[in-house]
């Protein structure tokens, strides 16, 4: 049976892992904990975490990596190396031609070729969209896509929640003085986001490059790989809000043939990983493990006829990050890559 090892098992996708692996009832003989020195000895869930810098990695069969790309870059192939199939959260490894970007319930079918012994996880936000989209555009061919992002601060980790955790602490009860005067509240000097997040919406989600910032990029580049449309016309702008858990996107889809919203609707409460609901919101996303959709309609300033427009939520954490790796995992197992 399995061995699976977590890669970055004291961060927050780390213990998501954790516990998505126990909740889904993953099946495997062992467990191993794999952290930096800083972390190696505590025990969590019975399981002693190992110094990942010195660790014998041989043994792993299938390792869930979060531990940002620097150390991806610097241990995915030491450890595939050794054995394991790698599944990285990171940006390390998603454009790697030779790296699958994997979504499983839109292409699995990339995990049969695994040359470099790591499989990638998409991007947070790309992820959220990529099970709504991907029955979309099988039925009527996806040509642009225009988003809008509503990034919770847990999208950039510890750090993002507790920034917005101390701004909220230290205006407390004055919040009130936002109806009349925002520039009046004081709050302590940002670390993580370019300004103040708490009660704020920021337009700029990651660092720049250009005129575009890093989830812009990753967002137009990832859902061309995954979608297999090398020409898909993406235009994104990532904000960021004060919202801990969820990502949400408001989506102008345009699509090579014509596709009416209850066709659409009929698609998506087809699809897997998918739920419509009437009012998508990222408090009804956190803890589950399904994208949700809603506000689906005719995009009106398309005089074809063939734009849609939705909204799509999903909890970053959880499909974002963790419960997708493990369906990885599970499409392997399933494939006979992993012995069960």
């Amino acid at each position: 049976m399995t061995t699976v090892g977590i890669y970055g098992a004291t961060g927050q996708v780390g213990g998501v892992m954790r516990s998505v692996l126990e909740s889904r009832r993953f099946p495997h003989r062992r467990l191993r904990l794999f952290a930096s020195s800083r972390s190696a000895g505590r025990v969590l869930d019975g399981v002693a975490v190992e110094d990942v810098a010195v660790a014998d990695h041989r043994g792993v069969d299938v390792a869930l990596f979060s531990m940002g790309a620097t150390a991806s870059k610097e241990l995915a192939q030491k450890v595939a190396a050794a054995g394991a199939i790698v599944i990285d959260n990171s940006s390390a490894w998603r454009m790697d031609p030779e790296c699958p970007l994997v979504v499983p319930e839109v292409n699995a079918d990339a995990l049969d070729r695994i040359p470099k012994g790591i499989v990638a996880n998409p991007n947070c936000t790309t992820m959220v969209c990529m099970p709504p989209l991907a029955p979309l555009h099988a039925e009527a061919g996806l040509e642009r896509v225009v988003a809008s992002t509503y990034q919770a601060v847990s999208g950039a980790g510890l750090a993002g929640t507790a920034e917005l955790d101390e701004q909220i602490q230290a205006v407390g009860d004055k919040a009130t003085a936002l109806t009349f005067d925002g520039a009046a509240l004081q709050f302590p000097p940002t670390r993580t986001f370019a300004a103040a997040v708490a009660f704020n919406v920021l337009p700029h989600a990651g660092s720049f490059e250009g005129d575009e910032t890093t989830e812009e990029i990753k967002f137009r580049n990832e859902s061309r790989k995954i979608l297999d449309i090398a020409d898909l016309a993406v235009s994104v702008t990532c904000v960021r809000v004060p919202v801990y858990t969820g990502h949400a996107l408001a989506l102008n889809l345009t699509f090579r043939d014509r596709i009416q919203p209850g066709r659409a609707l009929e698609l998506l409460r087809r699809a897997p990983g998918v739920e419509v609901v009437d009012v998508p919101t990222p408090l009804l996303s956190a803890g589950g493990d399904t994208c949700l959709v809603g506000r689906v309609r005719a995009d009106r300033s398309d005089p074809t006829g063939r734009g849609l427009t939705l909204f799509v939520v999903g909890d970053n954490l959880r499909k974002g990050a963790a419960l997708n790796a493990v369906q990885i995992a599970e499409a392997l197992l399933e494939r006979g890559a992993l012995a069960r």
